[in-house]
């Protein structure tokens, strides 16, 4: 399979310099692009199978809510050889007289038991519930970690997508250059043997041209790995591209707006303080073990044994049915216990800070994509301007050219700049995009159910809720759950530092 795939996409990279004049019967949208990655992408993929196994830590903490069974089966067949035989007198019909005397050098016995366990937790001084919080809270960093990763990936599509588009034109744009130099070529070999020119320009012509000809070589060497990187992030190789819709609804009237929604929804942020919250639970926890715990148990045991070695130990069993309350007390732990509440207390210190610095960091990224947009949007302005007038110079310098008023260096110099605005004005669209897609993702919302109309959304809380009711549930655990808060260590309420200064 790998090979068909590195054969197919050979063959597509070997074809890129045809797509320009060849197209498909009808164009791939933006659109397709993200719904396929978003269903097919492997490091989506991955990460969502990852999310699915953080899913199982908060059925894994909230078993110590639930009772424990276990069975203990043990049959036991014991030959004793002595050491000094004994003699004994032997009664073979049952008449109760002794028949003759044997000597036993060998003594047997054998046993059978089993014991079926039951043990239910009461209460853990708030241990277990603390763990489900610091559980709960990091299945919420999951998913803010996911939203994360796709917000990535959907921003490498589309920077795929628009480098295909981008390289599409530079080729295109390169093909017309070799075209309109090769005819400018000719026409200065026919006007130099008429004597209207002399051979210089006629070299001039062909050195342009050669130029020409290897950035067209490079246009179609650059096509040709952005096609490889498309179809990496995306799943399949790009066919004819339509253009990119507008991103103008989704992104803010201002940067204001812009960090006002990064402050409360980008994923990096909201992740950061999930984390504090779990590092929070986790503090109450390692707290909690100084708490005294309590559990019922309950035992049914039975018991048979065979001491006379007659082979009965399957016999009549004694029952023995046991209940019993279980409370344990901390009372000295050598300090361990102090030490791990210290422990958690730093890293709960650590978290907090982190959610400052998550702050600082995606402004950060806020600043530099609003800037880059900015400056992508003026010089696309002035890229379009240029082109225009460039274009005009250009007709009117081949005109002029034509009766004598211009040289052929001119119209070449020209036409050279004609083309060098051309390619800045497609690169100029590409940035402005990019930059636009970039600002979306900085503040949370380049997402797909944003980008793409009816598509199916991953819902990780799906999973969550499956799991968390699957075998292992049982109906009295809610009670339980409230009997472990009573008493337990708080976990404390969110930080509320202020937003940083200064935007």
């Amino acid at each position: 399979m790998f090979n068909t795939r590195k054969a197919g996409l050979f063959a597509a990279v070997c074809g890129a310099g045809l797509l320009v004049a060849a197209g498909a019967a009808q164009a791939e949208t933006l659109a397709d692009a993200i719904a396929l990655a978003y269903q097919t992408n492997p490091t989506l993929q991955e990460q969502r199978a990852n999310q699915r196994a953080l899913d199982e830590t908060y059925v894994q903490a909230r078993t110590g809510l639930r009772p424990t069974v276990g069975a203990n089966l043990q049959v036991v067949d014991r030959e004793t050889k002595l050491a000094n035989p004994t003699s004994s007198f032997v009664d073979t019909n049952g008449d109760g007289l002794p028949d003759s005397l044997a000597t036993t050098d060998t003594v047997r016995s054998n046993s059978s038991a089993g014991t079926l366990s039951v043990t239910q937790p009461l209460y853990t001084g708030g241990r277990v519930t603390s763990q489900m919080s610091a559980s709960n809270a990091d299945v919420m960093t999951g998913r803010e970690q996911l939203r994360q990763v796709e917000a990535s990936v959907l921003l490498g599509v589309i920077q795929a997508y628009v480098d295909v588009r981008r390289d599409q034109e530079r080729l295109r744009i390169s093909q017309e250059n070799v075209t309109v130099l090769q005819r400018q070529l000719d026409e200065s070999n026919a006007r130099f043997k008429v004597g209207e020119i002399t051979r210089t320009d006629v070299a001039q012509s062909e050195a342009r041209l050669a130029a020409a000809r290897a950035g067209l070589a490079s246009a179609q060497a650059s096509l040709a790995i952005s096609r490889a990187n498309y179809a990496a992030i995306v799943g399949q190789n790009p066919g004819e591209l339509a253009p990119e819709p507008s991103l103008a609804t989704l992104l803010p009237a201002s940067v204001d707006d812009a960090f006002t929604r990064a402050e409360a929804n980008n994923p990096q942020v909201l992740a950061s303080g999930y984390a504090e919250r779990a590092a929070r639970a986790r503090v109450a926890a390692a707290r909690a073990q100084r708490r005294p715990t309590v559990s019922l148990r309950g035992d049914l045991g039975y018991n048979a044994s065979d001491v006379a070695g007659n082979g009965n130990q399957f016999g009549d069993y004694d029952r023995a049915v046991t209940g019993s309350v279980v409370a344990t007390v901390p009372i000295f732990t050598g300090g361990l216990t102090s030490s791990q509440v210290r422990q958690a207390s730093a890293r709960d210190d650590a978290a907090r800070i982190a959610i400052e610095g998550s702050r600082r960091n995606v402004l950060q990224d806020v600043a530099q994509a609003w800037n880059q947009l900015l400056g992508a949007r003026a010089n696309l302005t002035a890229n379009q301007e240029q082109v225009n007038a460039a274009t005009i110079a250009f007709e009117g310098t081949r005109q002029e050219a034509q009766v004598g008023l211009r040289t052929t260096l001119d119209v070449l110099n020209a036409e050279q700049e004609l083309r060098s605005a051309e390619l800045a004005l497609v690169t100029a669209r590409h940035d402005e995009y990019v930059a636009g897609a970039s600002v979306l993702a900085a503040m949370g919302d380049l997402e797909a159910s944003k980008l793409v109309a009816g598509v199916q959304v991953y819902d990780p809380a799906k999973n969550f809720n499956r799991v968390s009711h699957s075998w292992g549930w049982v109906p009295w655990e809610y009670g339980v759950e409230l009997l472990d808060r009573v008493g337990a260590p708080p976990i404390g309420p969110d930080p509320t530092d202020s937003p940083v200064k200064g935007k």
